[in-house]
């Protein structure tokens, strides 16, 4: 029998909605049997994008975090609302955060159309990650501009000490590691 038919949920003692979230309090039995008091969290996905322009990459000034009670630099993210795919959210995003209008987007990649789990064991989100290459010709109002950093591994470590979001980091690493294999690869 798989493991995971054989948990039980007996009750919900709390589910308490906001704009943002859910949170939900469920008493469980495991597989062995063990009574749980187990708490999660329900958020809509997110949408995180690489915005690469003329071999750099692009970012929004930092921004202020309540989370961690800091101003970070980031990629432009947002929600996925709900039945939107993720490129077309990624357009809106570079719009909120880049100034980029639409026509300034060339192409859009979805890094893994399922979207990847954030926190398994406490919430349902997933991370979707879309790569947006930008127009060679597209400018950039500098009110928009964080910062533009070079597509060299020296560029990528530099922003990899600046950038304190997990999943941003994972983000970039997953691009930059797929992106180097694909350059090995038709080197062969």
């Amino acid at each position: 029998m798989p493991e995971d038919s054989a948990w039980t949920v007996h009750d919900r003692f709390l589910e308490l909605r906001s704009h943002w979230f859910t949170l939900i309090g469920e008493h469980l039995t495991d597989h062995h049997g063990q009574p749980l008091e187990y708490w999660r969290v329900e958020r809509a996905h997110s949408v995180i994008v690489l915005p690469l322009h003329n071999d750099t990459l692009l970012l929004p000034p930092p921004s202020y975090r309540p989370g961690i009670n800091a101003t970070t630099l980031d990629f432009p993210g947002g929600r996925l609302p709900a039945d939107q795919p993720p490129a077309e959210a990624a357009i809106a995003i570079l719009h909120r955060e880049l100034g980029l209008p639409a026509h300034q987007i060339a192409h859009l990649d979805c890094l893994d159309p399922s979207g990847w789990p954030i926190n398994t064991s406490f919430s349902n989100q997933r991370l979707y990650g879309v790569v947006a290459h930008i127009a060679p010709t597209a400018t950039i109002a500098p009110a928009f501009l964080g910062q533009q950093v070079p597509l060299t591994p020296s560029g990528i470590h530099t922003l990899l000490s600046a950038i304190a979001c997990l999943q941003c980091r994972t983000l970039l690493l997953t691009w930059w590691y797929s992106s180097q294999r694909a350059q090995q690869d038709s080197n062969l």
